[in-house]
């Protein structure tokens, strides 16, 4: 069983209705306990920072999350679920994160006063490296975004795509061991989106 996790935070029906189409069993939860059972786990989220960490605190979710990483549980963060993973994020003022990989979130400041903040659209992604989720993905394969904020791990080797917006380049996708975390929507972006859903659904967490 895949858990969803609920913070509060959105984007939840989508991610369920693209695993349910994949034939997949899965269950939104804000339920630690239900969290720590599971076989895989999926963090997705629209929002911010700083909301989202209050309510992962108070609904005590950061702990089973850390502890299904720790485990070696596949897990797939999405969008702010993949920002909340880094050290700390410059949204809200600055707000310090779960720091389950070395890195911040910045957010996009573009030259061009035409260039809309937040981006919401397609971008193609160029592959860092090789990885399980990428099976049967094209390289530049366009995936669907909605973010003002963008990932900046501290180590390269976590980098697993790129692509760019507003003057930058950044992570579109990263992976450490079996944490593996997109800042664009799968769920958003028909057959290819659907192809890395796939592929997380029948990872065993190894790179």
């Amino acid at each position: 069983m895949i858990a969803i996790v609920d913070y509060k935070a959105g984007n939840l029906t989508s991610v369920r209705l693209a695993l349910e189409y994949l034939g997949v069993e899965c269950a939104i939860t804000r339920d630690p306990a239900a969290i720590a059972n599971a076989d895989r786990v999926i963090f997705p989220g629209d929002g911010a920072a700083a909301s989202a960490m209050e309510h992962l605190n108070e609904l005590g979710l950061v702990a089973p999350l850390k502890s299904a990483v720790e485990q070696g549980k596949p897990v797939l963060g999405i969008c702010l679920g993949t920002q909340v993973i880094f050290d700390h994020s410059d949204e809200d003022g600055g707000v310090d994160c779960m720091g389950l990989i070395p890195g911040n979130v910045h957010r996009f400041k573009p030259k061009d006063p035409l260039c809309k903040i937040p981006q919401m659209g397609w971008n193609t992604m160029r592959f860092k490296c090789e990885h399980p989720l990428f099976h049967d993905v094209e390289n530049d394969s366009e995936f669907y975004f909605i973010h003002s904020y963008y990932p900046a791990p501290a180590d390269a080797s976590h980098v697993t795509g790129e692509t760019e917006y507003a003057d930058v380049t950044f992570a579109a996708a990263v992976c450490k061991d079996n944490l593996f975390a997109t800042q664009f929507h799968p769920e958003r972006s028909g057959r290819i989106g659907m192809r890395l859903l796939k592929n997380f659904t029948e990872w065993d967490g190894s790179c």
